[in-house]
């Protein structure tokens, strides 16, 4: 998988091994914004575990440094997205500048992180 280049079609027929496989960070999500998956390249720069993130609604929960108009509402917003944006996360780290890539389609929404 590539960060720029991977399909959405490809991440909803992806599994949590082909996640982990992933260069960059992949959160996956439900509509409703709980965590259903969070590869290993996530858990290696964020410091929280896939057990820690799993379920919890990933905007208010686990990273609430998102939840704004540039990220948590362009998925509200929006029945289909595929956007990228710089950004700097602030989730139980210094500033630390990213790349995002937002995804949504009817079944799923992905944040991708590219560190």
């Amino acid at each position: 998988m590539n960060f720029a280049s991977v399909s959405i079609d490809q991440l909803n027929s992806g599994t949590s091994a082909d996640f982990d496989a992933a260069s960059f960070g992949i959160v996956k999500m439900g509509h409703d914004g709980k965590v259903t998956d969070y590869n290993e390249n996530q858990v290696e720069h964020t410091g929280m575990s896939k057990g820690a993130v799993m379920g919890k609604h990933f905007f208010t929960q686990v990273a609430p440094c998102t939840n704004n108009f540039m990220v948590a509402q362009k998925y509200d917003s929006e029945d289909s997205i595929d956007a990228q944006l710089p950004y700097t996360f602030t989730i139980k780290m210094s500033p630390t500048p990213v790349n995002l890539r937002l995804l949504k389609d009817s079944a799923n929404q992905y944040l991708l992180c590219d560190w």
